[in-house]
């Protein structure tokens, strides 16, 4: 969900705005505190008067829109007081129930910059049906944090002339300073659903840099006092498994039954920053991760989704421009154990999942003079595994303890054009044995980034510059060394070797961008990237591959007002190429984008591409460069009006390579439908296909020479999300999830590299000839030099992965701050024999196989203030 982005002071183009509203509020009188019921009628709103003249934001900037919006803001010793009143015909109002944090119908949403450093907000919206959505907007609302939950009290109510929504925020939810007379950025956008219409109480024009810095502002809030709230939210969870009974195996009876215990807590340690704490956490409520393979070595990088990690990652965020890459990823922490055990025969054993998180705590926060500090630390626990032959017991270490620390820090100055901050993360591991040398003893990494803005914020100029330092015994750095990031034993590679009386790697990273991003139709910007061959980030961060520097170029054109036939147009352009420290030019790419809004609401997004050059170094793990065939692609995506209860998306992307190289084609699709105003269903289709003549299957020794072994292949996958909401109430709903995936991969036409950077595709290899390979018991058995005798093998690559996962989820906020979970998941991973019938495989499987059942209850429950 990007709310900022769709609806809320999006970022586009034109002049900046240099006068602000003001609204004057007062302090309630003889602590007659409004009741917070959607009512107007207390006395207490007598004290202000109204402001109003929203502008209209969207469709058409700075006109006038079709129903006017006003409110009133209040404040006593404790907290803010909002009524705002949405005037409508009732008839006119689309009333739409939808679960916390997901905002739908028609709404408010008000932003609250209460340390006024015109880059940061509070945001709390609120739907007619009385659903809260609350987020914490930075980088002048260019990044949002949708985890963060305040503990707020709301209230809608249709009435004759509209709808009426009374908020109460306590002050112990927003941060502000010390000074005895406030002054707060301030903002309120009315969404007008049916009409599609966005309005605001102070106009940002279209184009700003951001939205915050345009805010218009509250006066006349004085002595108040920051209030050090805290929270501690003890839980306690069963969990109940079941599954298929494997004969002999003492770990798998059929079922097991685990009970845990835990607290998380948050204390206000200042008025500007906030301590977090979970001890023995679990997040058992979490949704799975979505199913995926692939076949080019590299590891799948999936989001995080705990809620303690996701709480305030903005602050820790330390990526490079446009990639996955950062020095922080918190999925490391409570990750799945690095090494399974070594078992005898008729040995079985049982491991966790996950590595157990013993505790973390977690600072941040930002102080007025314009500080954003971010300090966690995480220790993870030795972690065993159990091996049995169904008589005696013993364990493994396969997982060490570690602490994990990450150090955050920024300083905005130059009345907030400008800012410079830095990064140190450190993961120290213990008690490595003989069986885990081959993790790092200790990691290290440091960063510096800064922004300058000028003219407005209209240009731009940013960097971030980072080292790496790891430290561990030689076959740890070995390992290091010969992993996919670094392959430093590619056998082409006169910039790179393998050390292995090596013990530390030590690189560098970094990126630059110089643009305009504001200012008029056009916006433009140029970057570099690098990441020196040593660079290694993966103990606590996500890198994919180092070795590699980056040039971009990006220019952008967008309407400013609609035009006859479109509410908004928007154009881009990409190009960028990428090179190795060996001076290697391996990619080349031209592209085209765009995305039109038609007046029916009907959005259209397509996209085109083309890469004259593609060489891969890691392509033939560890061999020398691949080249590709030049590659050409297109893509398309038809998205219906959200606002109807029947939406859908259409889309297709293909992509196909000269010389028949390789070709990728997906289908996908998505529909949703709300027949009543509290119940939604969602189905998402996938289909794809990407053959490929010459997909890299293993590497042989053929004597002295290693072989590096190719096939064509013929790959298939079917996937389907289905999602079902209903809510029996704003703090009461359920929820279902659930996900089949197939993946089917066919290899025939086997060779070998023979030139793999030729320039035609057949210089690159040599087909095995019948007489030269032959197939027995599941194994391809080659005899290169027809001699009769076997010079090497592999095993039959042909596989079918069907894989079905599904979460159930009734969660209950029985108290603000306080919730009840019920859990049902499922989950079924099967590799199952090949045929050509895709569907039938995926039904079949699924029909057939007992899936593995999860029941959970979790109960959380909240002190505080």
């Amino acid at each position: 969900m990007r709310l900022l982005t769709l609806f809320f002071f999006s970022i586009s183009i034109c002049l900046a705005q240099t006068d602000k509203k003001t609204y004057f509020t007062k302090k309630i009188e003889d602590n007659l505190s409004p009741i917070i019921d959607g009512d107007i009628s207390d006395l207490a709103w007598n004290q202000v008067e109204w402001s109003s003249d929203f502008i209209e934001f969207q469709p058409e900037e700075n006109t006038q829109p079709t129903n006017q919006t006003k409110y009133k803001l209040l404040y006593d010793n404790n907290a803010v007081y909002i009524f705002v009143k949405s005037i409508n015909d009732p008839n006119e109002i689309v009333n739409r129930l939808s679960r916390r944090d997901q905002l739908e119908g028609d709404a408010i949403m008000i932003g609250i910059d209460s340390n006024n450093d015109k880059l940061s907000s509070f945001m709390f919206c609120l739907s007619s049906a009385g659903t809260q959505v609350d987020m914490f907007a930075s980088g002048n609302g260019d990044k949002e944090d949708e985890s963060w939950n305040a503990v707020w009290y709301s209230k809608t109510k249709i009435v004759e002339d509209g709808w009426n929504a009374e908020l109460k925020i306590p002050f112990s939810q927003l941060r502000f300073s010390n000074n005895e007379n406030q002054i707060w950025g301030f903002n309120i956008m009315r969404i007008d659903f049916k009409k599609n219409e966005q309005s605001l109480w102070d106009r940002v024009p279209a184009g700003s840099a951001g939205w915050i810095s345009e805010s218009g502002e509250i006066k006349g809030i004085s002595k108040i006092t920051p209030k050090l709230n805290y929270e501690i939210k003890p839980f306690s969870l069963v969990e109940y498994n079941s599954y298929d009974t494997e004969l002999g195996n003492p770990f798998r009876d059929g079922s097991d039954l685990k009970t845990n215990f835990g607290i998380d807590g948050k204390i206000n340690i200042t008025s500007d920053l906030t301590l977090d704490l979970t001890i023995n956490p679990d997040f058992g409520q979490v949704e799975a991760d979505p199913s995926a393979i692939t076949l080019d070595g590299f590891e799948i990088f999936f989001d995080e989704k705990r809620p303690f990690f996701i709480e305030g990652k903005n602050i820790f965020d330390f990526s490079f421009w446009g990639q996955n890459d950062n020095l922080f990823f918190s999925r490391r922490i409570g990750k799945s154990p690095s090494r399974y055990p070594s078992l005898n025969q008729n040995e079985y054993s049982s491991q966790p999942a996950n590595t157990t998180i013993l505790g973390a705590v977690k600072i941040s926060g930002k102080t007025n003079n314009g500080w954003s500090i971010g300090l966690l630390e995480s220790v993870t626990s030795d972690e065993f595994a159990k091996i049995s032959d169904g008589q005696n017991t013993r364990k493994e270490l396969v997982e060490p303890q570690t602490n994990y620390l990450v150090a955050r820090v920024q300083k905005d100055y130059n009345n907030s054009n400008s800012y410079i901050g830095g990064i140190v993360t450190n993961t120290r591991r213990f008690n490595l044995d003989e069986n885990l040398d081959f993790l790092h003893k200790n990691a290290f990494s440091a960063g510096i980034d800064f922004k300058h803005q000028w003219n407005n914020k209209d240009y731009f100029f940013d960097g971030k510059i980072v080292m790496s330092k790891v430290k561990g015994s030689k076959e740890s750095i070995t390992r290091t060394q010969n992993s996919i990031v670094h392959l430093f034993q590619r056998v082409d590679a006169d910039h790179v070797s393998v050390d292995e009386n090596r013990t530390s790697l030590t690189g560098t990273g970094g990126t630059f961008t110089l643009g305009r991003q504001a200012g008029g139709n056009w916006t433009y910007n140029a970057g570099f990237d690098w990441y020196s061959p040593e660079l290694e980030l993966n103990d606590i961060g996500y890198l994919k591959q180092a070795d590699n520097k980056i040039q971009a170029l990006n220019i952008g054109y967008r309407t400013l007002k609609p035009t006859k036939n479109f509410r908004s147009i928007e154009i881009g352009f990409e190009q960028f190429s990428t090179y190795d420290f060996q001076g290697n030019h391996n990619r080349t790419q031209f592209g085209l984008n765009s995305f039109l809004i038609f007046k029916n609401n009907f959005m259209l997004r397509s996209m085109a591409a083309h890469k004259p050059k593609i060489f891969i170094n890691t392509y033939l793990r560890g061999g020398p460069r691949w080249r590709f065939s030049e590659e050409n692609y297109i893509g398309s995506w038809l998205i219906s009006d959200s606002r109807k209860k029947f939406t859908y998306t259409f889309g297709m992307l293909y992509s196909k390579a000269k010389e028949n190289n390789f070709s990728f084609f997906t289908v996908d699709m998505e529909f949703s439908y709300r027949p009543f105003s509290n119940f939604s269903i969602s189905i998402s289709p996938e289909y794809r296909t990407n053959p490929n003549l010459s997909q890299y299957l293993t590497t042989r020794e053929f004597g002295e020479i290693n072989r590096y072994i190719l096939g064509r292949i013929d790959n298939e996958s079917i996937s389907t999300s289905i999602r079902l909401n209903y809510l029996i109430n704003p703090n009461l709903s359920i929820q279902y999830y659930g996900q089949p995936f197939i993946f089917k991969a066919n290899y025939d036409q086997f060779k070998y590299v023979t030139n793999s950077t030729a320039e035609k595709l057949n210089d690159r290899f040599i087909a095995y000839n019948p007489e030269q390979i032959s197939f027995e018991n599941n194994t391809y058995y080659i005899d290169e030099d027809l001699d009769n005798n076997i010079d090497y093998s592999f095993g039959n690559p042909d596989f079918t992965s069907v894989q079905f996962k599904s979460n159930l989820v009734l969660r209950w906020e029985y108290k603000a701050g306080a919730e009840l979970y019920f859990v049902w998941a499922q989950g079924i991973n099967n590799f199952t024999d090949i045929n050509n019938n895709l569907f039938g495989n995926l039904i079949d499987n699924i029909r057939d196989s007992r899936p593995e059942n999860t029941f959970l209850v979790k109960a959380t429950f909240r002190i505080g203030s």
